[in-house]
């Protein structure tokens, strides 16, 4: 059997009792370690678990997803997903390989930051298509994001903002060398992701275009959610980019049409409270 299990958002302890029966019963236990992280480093899961881990980062689990397989075929195996198992495609991908090759498999669900979100108090039916935003480069400054963000505003919807993680990643030079070498783990900011989004609206004037998105939209920074020291702060586009959230994960929203209620909610994490003069246009029903 091939268990896929979600461990929640914050440390060890946040997988459900079922989760953790399932893990302790495995003959082999993978830790899915490139989509997201815990507070918590994998020892720490070990000792909880009472159990060995065996990291696999993007290239064990796209390479040698065949091996993790052939395992579940005479053994169970659990694979452990930050969030919830289905939060990245790569692990639907994993359950069709398994039911191609008749191995059954079980899903045990857990929370993931796109029902979390809303701790902020933005309601989760209001929300619009989620979105990505990568780490630009020199010479790769994509803008396919802020085309949906400004989508879901027009339908005065909300959007979640995943950010960029960058882990075992590997520079042009070495990848064209074939060395082995990786740089250090990046993780987008809340600022970083709100400095993209605002060259993007000076790109976008640049080109006769009054975006649907200014520095003055409202927007959420989002840190750590579901740990001890999570972070919220509510505020304009602009403020995102000098908000001071800490150490990874961040996630950025951006705000369509707000009830009443939700922006009373915004206001307890205001990092201005005039800030809520400028743009918020709210709806009644």
């Amino acid at each position: 059997m091939l268990y896929l299990v979600g461990l929640g958002l914050g440390d060890a302890k946040d997988i459900t009792v079922k989760g953790l029966e399932v893990v302790r019963q495995c003959h082999k236990v993978y830790l899915e370690a490139y989509t997201s992280i815990l507070t918590v480093g994998k020892e720490a899961l070990e000792e909880f678990y009472g159990k060995e881990l065996i990291l696999a980062d993007r290239e064990t689990v796209e390479q040698e997803a065949g091996s993790i397989l052939k395992e579940a075929d005479v053994c169970d195996v659990a694979f452990l997903v930050v969030g919830d198992p289905f939060g990245a495609t790569t692990h639907s991908d994993l359950v069709l390989r398994a039911v191609k090759l008749g191995i059954p498999y079980k899903v045990i669900h857990n929370a993931s930051i796109m029902n979390a979100v809303g701790c902020c108090g933005l309601q989760l039916y209001n929300f619009g298509e989620t979105v990505s935003i990568v780490f630009w480069t020199d010479t790769w400054k994509p803008e396919s994001f802020f085309d949906k963000i400004k989508k879901n505003r027009q339908n005065g919807m909300h959007t979640l903002c995943l950010l960029d993680i960058k882990v075992k990643e590997q520079s042009l030079e070495n990848l064209m060398k074939g060395k082995k070498i990786y740089e250090p783990p990046r993780y987008m900011t809340v600022n970083q992701a709100a400095e993209q989004l605002l060259a993007v609206i000076r790109n976008r004037r640049l080109q006769g275009e009054e975006p649907e998105i200014t520095e003055n939209t409202m927007c959420v920074g989002l840190a750590r959610v579901g740990a001890p020291d999570q972070q919220i702060a509510s505020g304009t586009l602009c403020q995102m980019s000098t908000v001071e959230l800490g150490g990874p994960l961040h996630s950025l929203i951006i705000t369509g049409t707000m009830h009443p209620l939700e922006l009373e909610m915004l206001q307890l994490f205001s990092v201005d409270g005039s800030s809520f003069e400028h743009d918020a246009p709210q709806r009644t029903t």
